[in-house]
């Protein structure tokens, strides 16, 4: 674009100079035409700069519209796209070029080095604050990268290769200019030094910002707020950071909330996490880690689909070498208000954390679990998150609160509940608790399960949860699979042939949650063997073999039911013929009813006299249930409770009209 400036003529140097602006040098100045020297007042030009066309106008927040033009600044080797308006700047704007309708106003320093890196490369420490699992951040990190790069150091050939890869993005930012993008705003921020602000960007009343990348575009814009302070950081298209949260060394990547005085270092961020009022440190948050509350102290550990109680703390009172220690709470845990962890831990997905925990545990294998304290010894209760009413909304909520509006999702994200990874621990479970119920004397109250406690008596009631859940599960999908294929089923054998895996298929036994993306496990190995060995030798690369992990998730899950299904009743799905199709429907109706109803007793809970404490204030004993059903509504005409109610009659219907088409096949 360089033949479309030019130099300033005689005149309209004298011109300028008439409007108080001043340069050493005139002929370093180039501009566009059609040129207009009222758009500029009292500038002060630096080195080389260009400036765009000033004939238009630019849009503040709000839709206000104003007038493009420079105006009382002081700028350094800066180029312009074509209607900006820069003003009121106190100190300078130093080796940046502006993207067309940006607005900088009220600015002190803009800066940038030469060779500056914006961020990309920066060390974290995550996971365990005492290092050993640093890893370098760039503005296109995935949840799945990150967590190769972090947690799987027992591959050291794959960590190295990736980062030799990262390396390519820190050359590439070293010869890439600052800049602030078109339509960003950047307002009443005293110093920004050695970062890049993306298109559409909000900037307004930051604190301070040093070393980082501000990803952001039109679709989805970023917002920097009040009193923010940010250094070495990233920061994902659609996020905001706001209300004098502070972090350091820190990545947040697409559809984040960071505000209200959050305090975080060492730490990354996934997809739509939320991070409000405490503290974080050598946080891994995958997608939709969530933490709203003061006194709550995330430190050292590993967290996705989490949700952080008032006051939950994670820490290490232990170590003499240093801090070591970390924990890992798998996808969909919560922690209660107040809860303590005492690190090393280890948590089963989807289970729950009441209380202080002195007890260092690993209980992997007994998803969907309470843990409570009594003294200083966790007790377990196998399997009683699984038929709760949070548990079946959490798994609604998650897809439907993604955030992320901009042109690429970059964290591969499967958000079912159930899932071969999820029930294949429920499988171990269920073996764990009807191995130790048969073998534990019943004089014995109590079962230790992975250094912590569980009745013995729980444990018939644990492999029961879990049986059911397991069932429940296979029958549904299998059920699923026979009910897609009679829509397009000639005859029976055609709906038999549909039962089949397909021939790319993956069967493993063993499946692994990276940070979001559920695959079989020897999928994975196979694209960190690609990169260890080479095979895959760019980022972009790396990020399309796991795309196809992530794409063959459905065919791989399939693989995964039918040999579990063929294990537990002694025929694969494709061996069942119409008879017994039809005995599938009536098992997974019966089923899905029992799961449903057991959701319904759940939320009727919410509805019980207990509730009612506290309503019908000042008045008779009346009002209670008055005033209870003005601000909660009653039990029958509740939402998500209607919506239940609809899928059982549906269910029905699913199963009596799949029974039908089965008999007209013949």
């Amino acid at each position: 674009m360089a033949e479309t400036y030019r130099k300033l003529d005689a005149g309209e140097i004298e011109a300028l100079k008439a409007r108080n602006c001043h340069a050493y040098e005139w002929d370093r100045i180039l501009v566009k035409d059609p040129f207009d020297a009222n758009r500029l007042y009292s500038v002060f030009f630096h080195g080389d700069c260009r400036i765009g066309r000033l004939d238009g106008s630019v849009t503040a927040e709000g839709g206000r519209v104003r007038r493009a033009g420079i105006y009382r600044a002081t700028i350094d080797n800066v180029e312009t796209g074509d209607n900006v308006l820069i003003n009121q700047v106190n100190g300078y704007i130093a080796n940046y070029a502006v993207g067309a309708g940006a607005i900088i106003q009220g600015v002190g320093v803009l800066e940038a080095d030469p060779e500056a890196t914006f961020g990309v490369g920066a060390e974290l420490e995550s996971v365990n604050e005492g290092g050993g699992r640093d890893m370098p951040v760039y503005p296109t990190l995935t949840a799945q990268v990150a967590h190769i790069m972090a947690l799987h150091r027992y591959k050291p050939g794959v960590v190295d290769a990736l980062r030799k890869m990262v390396e390519a993005e820190v050359a590439a930012a070293k010869a890439a200019k600052a800049s602030v993008g078109e339509c960003a705003i950047v307002r009443n921020v005293p110093h920004i030094k050695n970062v890049r602000i993306g298109a559409a960007a909000r900037v307004i009343g930051a604190a301070y910002m040093e070393n980082g990348t501000v990803l952001s575009e039109a679709e989805a814009p970023v917002l920097i707020g009040s009193g923010v302070v940010l250094k070495d950081f990233m920061v994902g298209e659609g996020s905001s950071i706001t209300d004098g949260a502070i972090l350091e060394h820190c990545f947040v990547g697409q559809g984040c909330k960071v505000g209200k005085q959050y305090s975080g270092e060492n730490s990354l961020f996934f997809a739509n996490s939320e991070a409000f009022h405490g503290e974080g440190c050598s946080i891994f948050g995958g997608p939709y880690t969530v933490t709203h509350h003061k006194a709550t102290l995330m430190i050292a550990g590993l967290f996705s689909f989490y949700n952080a109680g008032s006051g939950s703390n994670q820490s290490n009172h232990m170590y003499k070498l240093g801090p070591i220690h970390q924990g890992v709470l798998e996808r969909g845990s919560k922690t209660g208000s107040f809860s303590y962890m005492l690190w090393p831990c280890r948590l089963g997905p989807f289970s729950v954390v009441i209380g202080k925990h002195m007890d260092n545990f690993d209980i992997g294998d007994l998803p969907f679990s309470y843990v409570t304290a009594a003294g200083e010894r966790s007790y377990v209760v196998p399997g009683m998150n699984m038929f709760t009413v949070g548990t079946v909304r959490d798994g609604a909520k998650w897809p439907a609160r993604d955030r992320r509006k901009g042109s690429v999702k970059r964290d591969l994200i499967v958000f079912d509940v159930f899932s071969p990874y999820t029930v294949g621990r429920m499988i171990a479970g269920e073996e764990i608790c009807g191995k130790l119920y048969e073998e534990t004397p019943k004089e014995v109250e109590d079962v230790t399960v992975g250094g912590a406690l569980v009745r013995r008596r729980l444990l018939r009631t644990g492999k029961k949860t879990y049986s059911t859940g397991i069932e429940s599960y296979l029958l549904e999908k299998v059920f699923e699979r026979a009910e897609k294929a009679l829509e397009k089923a000639a005859g029976a054998a055609d709906v038999q042939a549909a039962m089949k895996p397909s021939a790319g298929a993956v069967y493993d036994p063993d499946w692994v949650d990276i940070s979001g993306l559920l695959a079989a496990r020897s999928r994975m190995d196979g694209v960190e063997q690609a990169i260890g060995e080479g095979k895959l030798k760019s980022l972009d690369e790396v990020n399309a073999a796991l795309k196809g992990v992530y794409d063959s998730y459905g065919a791989d899950e399939w693989a995964w039911v039918c040999r579990t299904y063929g294990t537990r009743y002694g025929k694969t799905p494709d061996a069942l013929g119409a008879d017994e199709l039809k005995d599938v429907a009536d098992a997974w109706l019966k089923a899905k009813q029992k799961f449903v109803k057991a959701i319904l007793a759940d939320a009727e809970k919410e509805f019980s006299e207990v509730s009612r404490i506290g309503f019908g204030a000042d008045g008779p004993p009346e009002a209670r249930e008055a005033d209870f059903q003005e601000v909660r509504g009653t039990y029958g005409k509740d939402k998500f409770v209607k919506q239940l109610q609809g899928e059982l009659e549906t269910i029905e219907k699913r199963a009596a009209d799949f029974r039908a088409a089965m008999d007209k096949l013949g």
